[in-house]
């Protein structure tokens, strides 16, 4: 039997709005994934531990308050500190396009914004984890 792959999906920050987050998180579950959603307003500490304990292939976050090149990164640096090197990171949410090759520079593998398609998201991570 062919273990599923897990996705954490999270919400660092602040950020009070999941809609997204949880339309993304119902579509990988739909698409065969294992989904653990964190919910609103968690640490970047938080996340990598969760990240840990639930033994995820697949970090998904999802920032629409603007702090995604403080969180993403400092969120990358923890999970890498916990030995999970082959863990994907991905991102998405509200990011400007100048934004986008600083969070790959600092780990995140790909990001996705508005108006991505969650087939779109699907087929990465299909092709993307280890």
């Amino acid at each position: 039997m062919e273990k599923r792959v897990r996705v954490l999906v999270a919400k660092p920050g602040l950020d009070g709005h999941d809609r997204g987050a949880k339309v993304v998180a119902r579509a990988l579950r739909d698409a065969g994934f294992e989904v653990i959603y964190t919910g609103l307003r968690q640490t970047p500490e938080q996340i990598a531990e969760a990240a840990l304990q639930e033994d995820v292939n697949v970090i998904a976050l999802s920032l629409l308050s603007g702090a995604h090149n403080h969180l993403f990164p400092r969120i990358v640096e923890l999970i890498r500190e916990k030995g999970m090197t082959d863990v994907l990171i991905i991102g998405g949410g509200v990011i400007p396009d100048a934004d986008i090759p600083v969070l790959k520079a600092a780990g995140i593998s790909e990001v996705f914004t508005p108006g991505t398609s969650t087939t779109t998201i699907i087929d990465y991570i299909k092709e993307n984890v280890k």
